[in-house]
């Protein structure tokens, strides 16, 4: 883990320090950097001060040229609209979008205490009597969330409401056409049951896009902070659903020892949706048709990162190209199963 210097990268240390400074109220410097949580996605950052008070500082990833997916003044908006909400989030402190400062937009947030389960092992940390009950308020934030009415909370305007499951078919048909590489059948045919089997889609809620574990802070059997909105939008809110529960491994799936849930002691899917359905009223009948579109979405994901790999664009040489291989095709077949 890197500390704080002139060289850390992504942090302008003295022009950041400034910034913050003079736009954070009670922040004293000099103030500490370190990476928390780096990759291909946003960049994320503790800062402790001279008085020892912390706080979080998201930034795009580096070298990127800033798209919708890294928008830092829209994280930082939805992030806003959600305090005071039944959905945990931390305090957003400020948000600088001159890109004089730091090379990049950036956004503040108070500092939230707990644990991130990142895997299996690390869900073991807790009894299985927080693991359950942890579980039951995962599912009883998503439902909060979903019962927001977008425009209550000045999100109205986040995205196009209607048509997700068009929009985003249309999207990630056109990524796996343009990064196709073999021949995948189940690809194929779940394309076609995906597109004449489309539920109807009853309201719009806000989306978080990649609602899992790995993306809570958690602490004492409950989620303190969801994490990561740079996903967020406007739209059908069991896509969310369907997405939770394939990360949701159990007994009889084959587990990596990747997802936390394989620790056990979680509540099964069946009790999450049951919980889900009391919670929100919506019906779940079609929630296989969400799962095999979270898959088959992964899929096409995993496919663009593949050919992204064998062409020598990631300028990685050591990769599993295989295991990536293997990969998009588990999910497309994991799909095809849900759908027939």
């Amino acid at each position: 883990m890197k500390t704080n210097n002139d060289q850390l990268a992504g942090i302008a240390h003295d022009a950041v320090t400034a910034w913050i400074v003079d736009h954070v109220e009670g922040v004293r410097a000099p103030l500490d950097f370190t990476l928390i949580a780096g990759g291909h996605s946003n960049l994320t950052y503790r800062f402790v001060d001279a008085a020892g008070r912390a706080g979080v500082l998201r930034r795009p990833p580096l070298g990127h040229v800033l798209e919708s997916a890294h928008d830092m003044s829209r994280e930082h908006r939805i992030v806003s609209a959600l305090q005071g909400s039944a959905v945990p989030v931390a305090k957003t402190l400020g948000l600088c979008e001159d890109v004089l400062v730091n090379q990049a937009p950036f956004y503040l947030m108070d500092f939230v205490d707990g644990a991130v389960l990142h895997d299996a092992d690390a869900a073991r940390t807790l009894s299985e009597a927080d693991r359950n009950a942890l579980g039951e308020h995962v599912i009883e934030v998503l439902g909060a969330l979903h019962r927001i009415n977008p425009d209550d909370v000045g999100l109205g305007e986040l995205g196009r409401k209607e048509g997700y499951l068009a929009r985003q078919l249309k999207r990630w048909i056109k990524q796996w056409e343009a990064t196709k590489t073999h021949e995948i059948p189940e690809m194929d045919e779940v394309i076609r049951l995906l597109s004449t089997g489309q539920p109807e889609q009853i309201g719009a809620t806000i989306v978080h896009g990649d609602y899992r574990l790995g993306n809570f802070i958690v602490g004492d059997r409950r989620v303190r902070a969801v994490l990561d909105w740079e996903l967020c939008t406007l739209g059908d809110p069991l896509a969310d659903v369907g997405y939770l529960l394939n990360s949701w491994v159990e007994p009889e799936d084959k587990g990596t020892g990747m997802t936390p849930v394989e620790a056990g002691g979680f509540p099964t899917r069946e009790q999450l949706c049951e919980r889900y359905q009391a919670s929100t009223g919506r019906d779940l009948s079609q929630i296989n048709y969400y799962r095999a579109f979270s898959h088959w979405r992964l899929a096409a994901i995993g496919q663009g990162v593949y050919k992204r790999y064998l062409v020598g664009a990631m300028g990685d040489n050591t990769v599993d190209l295989d295991a990536h291989k293997e990969g998009v095709q588990l999910r497309a077949q994991a799909a095809l199963a849900l759908l027939t």
